[in-house]
Formats: structure tokens, C-alpha cells, sequence
């Protein structure tokens, strides 16, 4: 059975593609903070007939990175998906808003993949980013989140780059904002029901998930 870890598996997007890859014969590894959204992922799962586990992780602290990724045996597909979003004027940032955005983010997404490597060359497998259209353009009120989502883009294509000619693969998905829990706690969004479901957004990476550099759902 193919394996697939997910960060921030338990709600939005992350939610979306562990289901859709469990759903077609993966067993899924939910990655994340928040234990009882986490199992109630893997329940859906499992009354699914498919295979999950949860593992705790915060992706802002090393040792818990390290120490999740060290409970998977086999990888063949790593998600980095977990990300925040603060949003505001530039002058109404904290250092505090700054420095939580860029760990989780930016940081977050390097100590998981650095971790998750290890595991993904001994499958020859692949690593999707989900950057999100953030990452490609500028948008008001957005800057500190799109600084942390054009990092993410220049880290995901060098390392396209450095692995040219290894057996492993990086992709970078890039889509637009999604009807999700991460507008929960800001108003910079008025209405996400506007938007679309991530289900939607899942189907199609899943689709298109067969090692190319990008996957474009919106730009």
C-alpha cells in the first residue's frame, strides 16, 4: 500500500486530500496540532474503509518535527501543506505575528522536508508544496503571508533544481483562497462561503499529481 503524510490534515485542504488519497488505496499519516480534529479525520477514514494514523506534530518546533517524521516507516508522497495567514495593513504587524507567519510558513515548511527526505529518496517518491496563488503575486493587506509564499516558491523550485537529476520529485501547487477554517479568525475575507470547497481543490491535485513541477489550479 502507498503511504502519504499530510501536514495540517485535520481541517481544510488538508482534511480534502487525505480523504481523497485514502478514498484511492493510500494509507494516510495526518499530520497536525490539533488532536481530536486529527481523529476525527482518521474516523472518516476509517468508516471509509481506508487506513490512517494520526501523529502529533508542530511544525514551528523542530524536535517536533523530527520526532513525527521518525514514527513513519515507509513515505511515497509528502504534503506540505500547514500554513497561517495573519492579514493587515504592513504597520499593524507584531514581531509576534511576523515571527509565528515565517515559522510555521516558511520554516516550517524546510524542517519538513528536510525531515520527510530521508524517507521520500528510500521510496523514490515525491513532495508536493501548496504555495497558493500568494505565492506568484502581491495582494493588499497580504504582504507578510505572500513574503512567506514566494519563500516557499524560490525553496520548492531550487530544490527542482538540486534534484534534476535524482529519482525524486518536488511539485509546487499553486490555487486561489478556499471556503476552509483558515479565515476563521480574520475578517479579511468577508464571506469564504464565496469561495470554493477544498474538496474541489483536492480532486484536482489529485488528478494532476504525477510529478510535475506545478499544479495550477488558479492564478
Amino acid at each position: 500500500m502507498s503511504t502519504i503524510a499530510i501536514t495540517g490534515a485535520g481541517s481544510g485542504l488538508g482534511r480534502a486530500l487525505a480523504l481523497k488519497y485514502a478514498k484511492n488505496g493510500y494509507k494516510a499519516f495526518l499530520l497536525g496540532r490539533d488532536d481530536t480534529k486529527l481523529h476525527l479525520v482518521q474516523s472518516e477514514i476509517s468508516n471509509a474503509g481506508g487506513q490512517a494514523e494520526v501523529i502529533l506534530c508542530d511544525v514551528q518546533e523542530p524536535a517536533s518535527v523530527s520526532i513525527a517524521f521518525q514514527q513513519i516507516g515507509e513515505l511515497d508522497v509528502f504534503i506540505n501543506n500547514a500554513a497561517i495567514g495573519i492579514f493587515g495593513p504592513v504597520e499593524d504587524y507584531s514581531i509576534q505575528d511576523i515571527d509565528k507567519t515565517l515559522n510555521t510558513n516558511v520554516r516550517g515548511t524546510m524542517l519538513c522536508i528536510q525531515s520527510a527526505l530521508p524517507l521520500i529518496r528510500e521510496s523514490q517518491g515525491r513532495i508536493l508544496t501548496i504555495i497558493s496563488t500568494a505565492g506568484l503575486r502581491g495582494k493588499v493587506h497580504e504582504s507578510i503571508y505572500c513574503a512567506s509564499k514566494f519563500a516557499v516558491k524560490g525553496f520548492t523550485e531550487s530544490l527542482q533544481q538540486e534534484w534534476a537529476n535524482d529519482p525524486i520529485d518536488i511539485t509546487a501547487v499553486y490555487m486561489g483562497g478556499m471556503n476552509t477554517p483558515f479565515w476563521d479568525n480574520s475578517t479579511h475575507v468577508e464571506d469564504p462561503s464565496g469561495l470554493k470547497g477544498p474538496e474541489i481543490v483536492a480532486e484536482q491535485i489529485f488528478s494532476q499529481d504525477d510529478r510535475r513541477n506545478e499544479i495550477v489550479i488558479d492564478r
